[in-house]
């Protein structure tokens, strides 16, 4: 049987993730930072509560600690976790808007694929999806208007867009120095959920199309890539 973590996972994309690959037959360990609110939530869908914060090293470490004592192994990494950060024009960002954003969306991906390596490593076909955005992409923040269709909403956040851009590049690099491993950066689209204020014109059954898919790729599937559920998506 297939183990899963999803990181950021009592709500929104992370818990529709999380109902889809419980349904499809794999264990999920159903990551959240408030321990009410994991519970509730991995009860709901038949996962497994597991208390975890990304931008805590203590907590990342206890996660896996966890994981490792119960199966030994992780199969599938789903970094999910994410903040939006101000949206605010860029000469008003500070730096400590940007280090907030990052903490979670860039660093706490780090976190938690550098504790559980040693459990990836233990798997016949490991696979690590990082939870991007079309606002990562550097080809349509150069050209918004020409790349309207991909993106269709166009939000100008320094910290968001470029922690997204760097979620990218975080991906291809780990593709690139391990590859027996399927790392890939996802785009869900513009999906309704607590991060937009339910802006988005996608359901969460939508927004985890791309997700779902990339989650149950086998070893013989791409790597270092980024998708939208309608196929590559420009860097």
């Amino acid at each position: 049987m297939t183990t899963t973590l999803i990181t950021g996972a009592n709500k929104g994309l992370g818990l529709q993730t999380a109902r889809r690959l419980t349904r499809a037959g794999h264990t999920v360990y159903l990551g959240a930072r408030d321990p009410l609110r994991g519970d509730q939530a991995a009860r709901a869908v038949g996962a497994r509560p597991l208390l975890l914060d990304v931008a805590d090293d203590n907590s990342v470490a206890a996660a896996a600690e966890q994981v490792r004592e119960h199966t030994g192994h992780l199969d599938v990494l789903v970094n999910n976790a994410g903040v939006a950060g101000p949206v605010r024009t860029a000469d008003e960002v500070t730096a400590a808007d940007m280090l907030a954003v990052y903490d979670t969306n860039v660093f706490g991906a780090v976190r938690v694929i550098q504790a559980f390596l040693p459990l990836l490593h233990r798997s016949a076909s490991p696979v690590v999806v990082n939870v991007s955005s079309g606002l990562g992409s550097l080809a349509v923040a150069a050209d918004p208007a020409a790349h309207a269709l991909l993106v269709p909403l166009w939000i100008s956040s320094l910290p968001y867009n470029s922690s997204k851009a760097a979620l990218n590049m975080v991906t291809v690099l780990y593709a690139r120095a391990l590859p027996r491993m399927r790392f890939n950066a996802v785009d869900p689209g513009h999906t309704a959920t607590d991060l937009n204020g339910h802006t988005g014109p996608q359901s969460v059954e939508q927004g985890t199309d791309i997700i779902v898919r990339m989650a149950s790729i086998g070893p013989d599937g791409p790597t270092g890539g980024y998708y939208t559920a309608a196929g590559p998506m420009p860097w």
